[in-house]
């Protein structure tokens, strides 16, 4: 098992190494091999060393449905004006997100990352709200399978593409057809799940401990049979955010902003408080990582700083009790 954490390769996020020979030292230590890495919107930094970087997260759009399919009146909706969402995606037309990807996908392949990883979701901002869906699970999945194999036919990408489920419309890891649907669209031979412990949490809002949480990924592991065998990688944190769910979806807030830069935001903001990004700290979880025996396990938790981020992983590593399977 390969195990990392979760950091964008960018300046600001990198400051807390003194060079590359430090952030070895600093993995070593944390018992991790690498990093699942993210471009951050600049030049990576030079001479990053390829070994240090074991996969590599695509960049995405939360919302993005309705811009591919070149829906004028949602996009109008939506950003008050077509020339304000083209400012927004950088462009009008479903070739600027293709591109977008593939430069992306060039990325990762630059620094030799053994697997990418792509969101199959679609949430607007009002959505995140209102939890009302524009699109049902099916729409969402089927037009990601569309872009992702335009994206790799024909093409011998050296990487694995794995798949990350959300609580959002798409893929969602509660439904074995939904899964069984992505997974056979999908035709790139190299393909898996990236299983996002903390964002299958989130589907399920009655969760209130971790123990809870453990049960319901074991419970989704059992409803998909032989299917659980896709699951290629984890990302392993985990989300108990029931209360505030209930509290702040089901209505738009009266002061949301008009301008969609700002009303992004904040919506931002909420889904933070949604999608929580903690550490497991109890050990109930290390029997979903040994049934699951990944290949790939990333940290990925919500810290600033070095000295929390290797707080949050060494208590997340403590929880797993060392009892950890290894997959060839």
């Amino acid at each position: 098992m390969y195990k990392t954490i979760s950091i964008p390769l960018c300046g600001a996020a990198l400051a807390d190494y003194c060079d590359w020979d430090d952030l070895r030292q600093e993995l070593s230590h944390l018992r991790c091999d690498g990093v699942e890495a993210i471009w951050a919107g600049e030049p990576f930094p030079c001479g990053v060393p390829s070994e240090l970087v074991i996969g590599y997260h695509l960049t995405f759009y939360p919302d993005w449905l309705d811009f591919y399919r070149e829906d004028g009146t949602r996009l109008t909706e939506k950003f008050g004006s077509l020339d304000a969402a083209a400012r927004f995606y950088g462009g009008l037309g479903r070739e600027v997100l293709l591109e977008y990807y593939r430069a992306d996908l060039q990325r990762a392949e630059s620094l030799g990352a053994r697997y990418v990883v792509f969101h199959v979701s679609d949430v607007s901002v009002e959505e995140g709200y209102t939890y009302r869906w524009l699109h049902t699970n099916r729409e969402v999945i089927d037009a990601s399978a569309d872009i992702i194999n335009q994206l790799l036919d024909g093409r011998d990408w050296p990487f694995e593409f794995l798949l990350e489920n959300q609580w959002w419309p798409g893929f969602t890891f509660t439904d074995p057809d939904d899964t069984a649907r992505l997974l056979d669209a999908v035709h790139f031979e190299k393909k898996g799940i990236m299983l996002d412990i903390g964002h299958l949490m989130n589907t399920r809002a009655s969760l209130a401990t971790q123990a809870e949480g453990a049960a319901y990924v074991h419970a989704m592991l059992d409803r998909h049979g032989n299917l659980a065998r896709a699951v290629r990688g984890v990302h392993l944190h985990r989300s108990l955010s029931g209360a505030h769910v209930n509290a702040h979806t089901g209505k738009l807030p009266p002061d949301l902003p008009r301008d969609y830069l700002r009303r992004f935001g904040e919506n931002y903001a909420h889904v933070l408080q949604i999608d929580r990004h903690e550490p497991w700290d109890v050990p109930c979880i290390a029997s979903v990582i040994e049934r699951i025996a990944p290949r790939y396990l990333t940290h990925e938790l919500s810290a600033s700083g070095r000295g929390r981020r290797a707080e949050l992983v060494a208590r997340q590593t403590e929880a797993l009790c060392g009892r950890l399977t290894f997959r060839a």
